[in-house]
């Protein structure tokens, strides 16, 4: 039987909806998911297996401007998305216009193997939007089929998904067919807690912060975490803290849940705050935390 495996790597700005997606062909929720721009800083894969197929999904930050050393990272990421994919998937949302994508264009044009341009959220617009959208992003690649969809809503995802099988080289298995993901369980654990930062921290705090997932001890009945959540400032750990330990027993909580809904088992999650100045503009400290 005919074996199919590749890479199919998502590039596109912040906020399109690149981790949705992924999540979506992927069928259960692997990475993390919030309004705010920057949330995905790392280049991570998703694994869907089949018999005859391996589909292998990368998820990359937003393409942006970098203003310090992580953003200067999390683009590295998307290049090296670019340099090694079987299929490109350029994602845009309607709306969205080549000529306001500059950065986004100069990058995909690099890639010369398949490639397919994604017009997510189409369920906000109309047909005339629609229409208008199919017809820039065409313009914009020419040699790339456009296509409608909802990510959030599953609107035609299973038909992107066999398409995407039928366009990988054949080709043995990459990973274990039981691995789901590149990366290990404290990787997943860092991104859960990061994503209940976004959620219930305001202005720059979510950007300030680090979470780094010291020990995972993985018990029959009880998952044992500690973890730091490391910001910039003292008064970002003020705000981290709240008054009287408020705000950090409400993180603690939300992330706990996470946690225990992710390894399907009940989980003490021990979190302490530290400060680390200028964390994200120091090469050897991104090194240290994973970047």
């Amino acid at each position: 039987m005919e074996h199919r495996a590749g890479y199919v790597n998502i590039i596109g700005k912040p906020n399109v909806g690149k981790s949705t997606l992924l999540n979506a062909l992927l069928g259960e929720k692997l990475v993390i998911v919030n309004p705010k721009a920057q949330t995905t800083r790392h280049r991570i894969l998703g694994i869907l297996n089949g018999e005859d197929h391996q589909l292998i999904l990368s998820d990359t930050p937003g393409i942006l401007e970098p203003a310090y050393k992580l953003q200067e990272s999390m683009m590295k990421a998307v290049d090296e998305a670019l340099s090694d994919a079987d299929v490109l998937l350029v994602m845009v949302e309607l709306g969205e216009t080549p000529d306001k994508s500059a950065e986004l264009l100069r990058r995909a044009h690099r890639f010369k193997g398949p490639m397919l341009v994604l017009i997510n959220k189409v369920d906000q617009g109309d047909e005339q939007s629609l229409d208008q959208a199919f017809e820039r992003w065409h313009e914009a690649f020419p040699e790339a089929a456009v296509l409608p969809i909802s990510a959030l809503h599953g609107l035609h995802i299973q038909e992107l998904r066999a398409k995407l099988i039928g366009m990988l080289p054949v080709h043995p298995p990459y990973f274990p067919k039981d691995e789901l993901s590149d990366r290990n369980m404290r990787f997943f654990i860092s991104e859960l807690v990061r994503e209940k930062i976004l959620a219930l921290y305001k202005q720059e705090i979510p950007y300030s912060a680090q979470v780094v997932v010291n020990s995972y001890e993985d018990g029959p009945e009880l998952v044992k975490v500690q973890a730091d959540v490391i910001v910039m400032r003292d008064s970002q750990k003020g705000i981290i803290i709240g008054r009287g330990g408020g705000a950090l027993r409400q993180l603690g909580t939300e992330a706990r849940k996470a946690i225990e809904k992710f390894v399907g088992r009940k989980v003490f999650l021990d979190l302490k705050v530290k400060v680390d100045e200028d964390w994200r503009g120091d090469d050897r400290k991104l090194r240290q935390y994973g970047y």
